[in-house]
């Protein structure tokens, strides 16, 4: 089922989505060679407490009952999504996909950004920034009126055109009181098909883009899932509200984008 937000509803969610964003932009702070992303996700539960929410991707079940251990999901390199943060240095080259969730005041956040660690090579930033404008592109058509292929369309074939390869196993989705609610979101379609989209409708829009095959596997802990040809992938997630004309992004990479200055995607 579908649930329609109201305006105050969607203010609320906008709270929980401005937090993620915030809590993204204290992760930002600390990336560099070096630095494991264990270390990232104990920052990024501090902050997310200290200011009032619960980290939502905490304790999470997976289709196999097992929870997740972390509060952020950290890919790294050729990891899509769901990565678990580990011990592990992050080296000079990397990226790291960071996806983020809060619950604050009855309502749930979702937001994703992949940065670069060091120096990133050309081909490898290109995606990322294919990957970030291809959200956009899926953004502008969240609008009153329009369906949810034209969301989908717009993302396959921004990244296709440039030779990426989509995901398609894993997509966005509804969000609201639950992290993940009606519908779901594929970032691939057919203009003019699937659900209409209307007024109060809020979705989190996250294309998941590899610089090779689409194709993919599940590692045996259950929740990482990478390329099967071990090439890099990005993930960029914003939630939005659906309104007449313009969709309303409720989350926010301007707090990342301060902190990264010119070495933002």
């Amino acid at each position: 089922m579908i649930f329609l937000k109201t305006d105050d509803e969607i203010e609320l969610l906008r709270q929980s989505n401005l937090l993620v964003g915030r809590t993204l932009a204290e992760v930002a702070k600390m990336i560099k060679p070096g630095v494991t992303t264990r270390q990232l996700d104990k920052v990024a539960e501090e902050f997310i407490r200290d200011n009032g929410a619960i980290p939502t991707f905490k304790g999470f079940p997976n289709p196999f009952g097992d929870p997740f251990p972390g509060t952020l999901c950290t890919s790294v390199n050729e990891q899509v999504v769901h990565g678990i943060p580990n011990d592990i240095p992050l080296k000079d080259g990397d990226i790291v996909s960071v996806d983020c969730g809060t619950f604050m005041n009855g309502f749930c956040g979702d937001s994703a950004y992949t940065f670069c660690v060091g120096e990133v090579a050309p081909e490898t930033v290109a995606l990322l920034k294919a990957t970030k404008e291809a959200l956009y592109k899926g953004i502008e058509n969240a609008v009153h009126g329009k369906r949810l292929g034209d969301i989908g369309y717009a993302v396959q074939t921004y990244c296709e055109a440039r030779s990426y390869g989509v995901v398609r196993e894993f997509v966005g989705h509804g969000i609201g009181k639950e992290m993940h609610e009606d519908p779901a979101v594929p970032n691939y379609g057919r203009r003019g098909s699937g659900t209409l989209l209307k007024k109060g409708m809020c979705l989190a829009i996250e294309p998941m883009i590899t610089l090779g095959d689409r194709k993919i596997v599940m590692e045996p802990d259950k929740w990482t899932i990478r390329t099967r040809d071990r090439k890099c992938a990005a993930h960029f997630e914003h939630t939005v509200a659906v309104r007449a004309g313009k969709a309303d992004i409720l989350s926010s990479f301007d707090f990342i984008e301060q902190v990264l200055g010119d070495k933002a995607i």
